[in-house]
């Protein structure tokens, strides 16, 4: 029986993580890879011992090695060799280089996990030789378990190792598997882009308890509590979002003018282009990787 395979059906050795003998590789060791280590090693999902995660500069490895207690290296052919499951978590730029490494260093049982906004699977199969892959957007709030990972596999993933991954990516917090890398780039700009328009939605609203006299620090608190209450209210209710809009706005009263002026300032229209806009981008990436394999 395989190791990932012993997670599909229960390993009796194992409460709730990947069996002992499960290695992972992380190839890159930016701020995702720590998000994503961090969540799993909160949820026991993988221990340390299990882990290494590869990054060129000595001054991030020190620090992820002394937070995580992982082993870290600088070479990425070095940290994939023997690894069951490789996460890509480098930027796109550098991701040439890293599949030229990689190349003569990955066996059929591996796979490899692409995080890279806008790389698909036909510039992963190439540059990589490979073909058992999965294309996954995860967001940073993956930290602490509140994250969404929404993900597609090739068919040369098999079930059991589906399900393993499946596991890996539920330690981070919900996620969604597809049927089509399509949704993964739309995904990558509502959810995995998404935490980014929450914190300036929030700084904005801080600003503004700030202009009205609030001390920041006070302000702050007012924001968190009444962005978290409200995310755990519309999520326990079930109602439409207009529907729960509707429930605090009285006619004449503040809410009403509230939301007047930011109709007025085009919130819900810059909102929808800025979406959009990200989306457009992972696009752009595609078709630029897609150019350069068309020219090798």
């Amino acid at each position: 029986m395989s190791r990932m395979k012993e997670l599909a059906q229960g390993d009796p050795d194992t409460v709730a993580g990947l069996p002992g003998g499960v290695k992972v590789a992380f190839i890159g060791a930016g701020v995702m890879a720590e998000a994503m280590i961090a969540g799993m090693l909160g949820k026991g999902i993988i221990t340390p011992a299990q882990v290494v995660a590869s990054h060129p500069r000595e001054d991030r490895r020190q620090p992820l090695s002394e937070r995580f207690n992982i082993a870290t290296v600088a070479g990425n052919a070095e940290a994939a060799r023997g690894a069951d499951i490789i996460f890509l978590t480098i930027k796109p730029q550098v991701l040439d280089a890293v599949m030229r490494q990689l190349q003569d260093v990955l066996e059929p049982g591996q796979v490899v996990i692409s995080v890279l906004a806008g790389t698909n699977f036909g510039v992963l199969r190439h540059g990589l030789g490979h073909a058992a892959l999965v294309r996954v957007m995860p967001n940073t709030p993956a930290q602490i378990g509140e994250g969404i990972s929404v993900w597609c596999c090739t068919p040369e993933v098999e079930p059991d190792k589906r399900a393993g991954i499946r596991g890996m990516l539920g330690a981070l917090g919900e996620e969604i598997e597809v049927d089509t890398e399509k949704y993964v780039d739309m995904a990558t700009a509502l959810s995995g882009t998404g935490p980014t328009y929450v914190f300036l939605m929030m700084e904005a609203l801080i600003d503004a308890g700030v202009h009205m006299g609030f001390p920041r620090r006070l302000a702050e608190e007012i924001v968190l509590q009444t962005v978290a209450g409200s995310v755990a209210f519309a999520r326990d209710s079930g109602k439409h979002m207009a529907e729960l809009r509707n429930m605090v706005t009285s006619p004449g009263g503040t809410s009403a003018e509230a939301i007047y002026q930011m109709e007025k300032g085009g919130l819900r229209t810059v909102l929808s282009k800025s979406v959009y806009a990200a989306y457009q981008r992972t696009q752009t990436l595609s078709a630029q990787q897609e150019r350069t394999i068309d020219r090798s």
